[in-house]
């Protein structure tokens, strides 16, 4: 495991820019401080709830950084349980991880992500890189579609593996934008695609926090039979109010988050 989080958090950072370009060009269009620093509000992990690869399997590596559990939320249409975790060090982003609950899901689902897992050695889980290594399988696009067609959750993490699911820009520390109106604004005016699920901003300020998301970048991935462009990964935005304590909330919103893992839905 990382003995160095921000060298984790670059590693992460590197990984996902290779399948999101858009990722730097959108720093570029928000010409904050923040155009040359990864270090965003919070990054979200994906897996499933077998225990070599479930959620405290990812968490542990975050945890050896000095990362501490803070939450946990329940997805039950999508069949979902995510925690998130915060580092003393409030500079460090927030991670929030989740798992697919096989056990809810139907028979030739669980039976197919079961023997792609069964394919990763133990000791690649706690590797340096597990975080942001991929895949360790290779699935057909006949096999991707059919999971697809249960999961968009499953299908992704069988095409795409282990990275970052999305990075997300601090709406509060930007420069340049003061609302998450004003980021997604620009973002449009650019020509980028925003997630309009449940609006084009989840959350309000009574619930402390409001998020938008672009709509995954569209990229190729290899299968085993040919050669694929799907969605891969996105960026978030996210803004934070005051609780009435005056402290800034650094939880998450699952009616809100339950809307932004429909940004890589397929289009």
């Amino acid at each position: 495991m990382h003995t160095d989080v921000k060298a984790l958090f670059e590693n992460l950072w590197q990984n996902y820019v290779e399948v999101t370009p858009s990722a730097k060009s959108v720093h570029k269009l928000l010409g904050s401080s923040q155009q040359d620093d990864i270090i965003n509000d919070h990054i979200a992990l994906r897996t499933f709830n077998i225990e070599k690869v479930g959620l405290e399997k990812l968490a542990a590596h975050f945890k050896a950084l000095g990362y501490e559990e803070c939450g946990e939320y329940h997805f039950e249409a999508k069949k979902l349980y995510a925690k998130h975790y915060e580092h003393a060090d409030r500079t460090l982003p927030k991670v929030f991880i989740s798992e697919l609950l096989l056990d809810k899901c139907s028979d030739y689902l669980r039976e197919t992500i079961t023997a792609l897992v069964a394919k990763i050695p133990e000791s690649a889980v706690t590797a340096d890189n597990f975080l942001y290594s991929g895949t360790h399988w290779q699935v057909d696009q006949a096999t991707y579609e059919k999971l697809l067609a249960e999961s968009e959750y499953a299908a992704w993490v069988a095409a795409w593996g282990y990275r970052a699911n999305h990075f997300t820009v601090n709406v509060n520390d930007l420069d340049s934008f003061e609302t998450l109106e004003q980021v997604n604004s620009a973002l449009k005016a650019a020509g980028y695609l925003l997630n309009t699920s449940g609006g084009e901003i989840k959350g309000t300020p009574e619930v402390y926090l409001e998020q938008s998301s672009t709509l995954a970048d569209l990229h190729p991935v290899q299968f085993s039979d040919v050669t694929a462009t799907i969605p891969s990964c996105f960026y978030e935005f996210a803004r934070r109010y005051p609780m009435s304590n005056g402290i800034l909330y650094t939880g998450f919103v699952a009616a809100s988050a339950d809307k932004i893992f429909e940004s890589t839905n397929a289009r």
